[in-house]
């Protein structure tokens, strides 16, 4: 109950799992200072400096860096959803061992690795360098950031990953059709590349095997669970403004439940990360589990709080709405029944315990 109370607290995980006083502070300095604007440029330019202090995942501070993630996202979605892809890119450079090289790390970054039907974004060798040519759909931010992780088919069957400047002549992105509800100004388009210079990050398949994939998608929980936390504080609120009936209570209950359930699941998550327990399977099962559990906690918190307060906060209170169509929307990249059935399959694959 006492992290509903505050409106404008750090998130936390769990104590045990931080790795010094001084990552705590790091999280409050980094979500104390998250932009009071939504204009892109100037969140993207706050994501570049954020980006030269979190820790990368794997290093030992990986719950640390999960809370800043979510207390960033409990501040504001539109500033946690452009942070999120640009630190996922740096740790994915660095996994590579791509992070010293010049020209990579600078700037601000994308990952773009979703497929639509009808379309392809293509690698070839020409004259010994790689280009990209073709579509690729959902690129967020792909007019706004410097730079852009991609994956591209380098035959018909197997695709790499690969480092492109998005301010190439023949890098083109459509973003005409966005026009949601919710983080609206995290732009998604559609991508065209004609000619566009590439470099691999990775052999052909690494992008989706390596065990800081799994981190990634955990990292984008992280920012579920902030989101969740913001919207369930103006139940909090309304819990401490006026006596609550048994149905106040009830809500508050299962809300305080499900997120407690999150947290534990993330700060797990983060032991097991840092104690080199996630390899191969194990982390795809772990990614697994914990965005299961922590999107349906910020589903039910989404289902509770507006059961627990009615039409009032939706329809008066602009801050609120807003909080809950970025949440709304942000939960959509899970894909609910069809990640659960991901998940059973994964259940009955992995080895004997």
């Amino acid at each position: 109950m006492d992290e509903l109370r505050r409106d404008r607290s750090v998130v936390r995980l769990a104590p045990d799992v931080r790795a010094d006083a001084d990552d705590a502070d790091l999280v409050d300095r980094i979500s104390g200072a998250v932009p009071m604007t939504r204009r892109t440029h100037e969140v993207l330019s706050w994501a570049e400096e954020v980006g030269r202090q979190v820790p990368l995942p794997g290093a030992g501070a990986t719950a640390t860096r999960w809370e800043v993630l979510a207390s960033v996202a409990a501040r504001d979605l539109v500033a946690a959803r452009s942070l999120e892809p640009h630190l996922d890119a740096l740790a994915i450079l660095a996994e590579a061992g791509s992070l010293s090289e010049a020209s990579l790390g600078d700037g601000t970054w994308g990952v773009w690795a979703a497929e639509g039907p009808g379309v392809r974004l293509r690698a070839s060798r020409r004259a010994g360098h790689w280009v990209l040519d073709g579509v690729k759909p959902w690129c967020s931010l792909a007019g706004e950031v410097s730079g852009g992780l991609v994956t591209a088919w380098v035959d018909d069957e197997h695709r790499g990953m690969f480092a492109v400047d998005a301010r190439h002549p023949g890098f083109s992105a459509d973003d005409a059709e966005w026009g949601p509800a919710g983080l609206a100004e995290v732009a998604t388009a559609t991508v065209t590349m004609r000619d566009v210079p590439a470099r691999p990050v990775g052999d052909p398949g690494w992008y989706l095997t390596r065990p800081g994939f799994a981190w990634g998608g955990i990292g984008v929980a992280a920012v579920w669970f902030g989101g969740a936390v913001a919207v369930a504080r103006r139940l909090g609120r309304e819990a401490l403004r006026r006596e609550p009936d048994d149905i106040a209570l009830l809500h508050l209950g299962e809300v305080d439940a499900h997120l407690a359930a999150a947290r534990t699941m993330l700060a797990h998550a983060a032991q097991e990360v840092d104690g080199g327990r996630t390899t191969g399977g194990t982390s795809a099962l772990l990614a697994a589990r914990v965005r299961h559990v922590v999107a349906g906690a910020a589903e039910e918190v989404l289902v509770r709080t507006a059961h627990g307060l009615g039409p009032g906060p939706l329809s008066c209170e602009p801050d609120h709405a807003q909080r809950v169509a970025d949440l709304s929307l942000y939960l959509r990249q899970h894909h609910a029944e069809r990640d659960a059935v991901a998940l059973g399959r994964m259940l009955l694959r992995a080895p004997s315990p």
